[in-house]
């Protein structure tokens, strides 16, 4: 064998080798962060518990994380909404009034570029919760629907009781939130009264949040749509 014909053979065999070293060996770990870890409010640390690592078939002490709490809305058809029906799926909130004429459209339209993403699967669900729930009645939030197609089988518009909502938004999803009317009489532009996020916040099938987007950023909800893919990915391995 001459010199060329050994370095031709090692060039096609090599890579053939990795290859079916990591088709036997190899397996990809995916991961995401959580956020919101709990306190212990007698202690104010971070709650701790015993879980299973799958890797290691061993227990191991890992931090406890808050969850979104219960909660029931009423969507844009009238008819009560629970979060008893986002169980078991992984899903996406975002914040919004129909009377805003400034960073909602943007939005709403990104939220629809994702839902358009996941069109075929049930697991995925996205929710749009109306800051403004006093004047967002549900004949409000269908004709909002309407006006960027939302397939209602995935994507839920929901309003309710005030005192509901904001300390659901607030102390649930982590994001932040004002009425300034409340604070300034004076303030009548619906633009000016309502101080919402433009974040995104996906939660998984235990109602963990799993990561916050900037809802008016295309670059950022291309993350939350490759992020939705890896969670999936990492159910599908558990």
């Amino acid at each position: 064998m001459n010199k060329k014909t050994g370095i031709l053979l090692i060039t096609l065999i090599v890579p053939v080798f990795i290859f079916l070293g990591l088709k036997t060996f190899g397996t990809n770990h995916y991961e995401l962060p959580r956020f919101i870890p709990a306190i212990d409010s007698t202690t104010g640390e971070i709650k701790m518990a015993k879980r299973l690592n799958p890797r290691w078939n061993e227990s191991e002490l890992d931090t406890v994380f808050q969850t979104i709490p219960a909660f029931q809305l009423t969507d844009e058809s009238g008819k009560a909404f629970s979060s008893k029906n986002l169980q078991g799926k992984i899903y996406i909130a975002n914040f919004f009034f129909t009377r805003c004429g400034t960073i909602c459209p943007k939005i709403t339209s990104q939220v629809s570029r994702a839902t358009d993403t996941f069109n075929q699967d049930k697991d995925i669900r996205f929710i749009s919760i109306s800051v403004d729930p006093n004047y967002d009645e549900p004949a409000k939030l269908s004709a909002y629907a309407k006006r960027f197609e939302a397939d209602s089988t995935r994507w839920t518009f929901l309003t309710g009781a005030k005192k509901e909502i904001y300390p659901l938004i607030l102390k649930g999803f982590h994001v932040p939130l004002a009425d300034a009317s409340e604070y300034d009489a004076a303030i009548k532009n619906p633009d000016e009264t309502f101080i919402h996020s433009e974040r995104l916040v996906l939660v998984d099938k235990s109602g963990v949040i799993r990561g916050f987007y900037d809802g008016t950023d295309k670059k950022e909800v291309d993350r939350l749509i490759m992020e939705i893919k890896v969670l999936k990915s990492i159910y599908a391995t558990e």
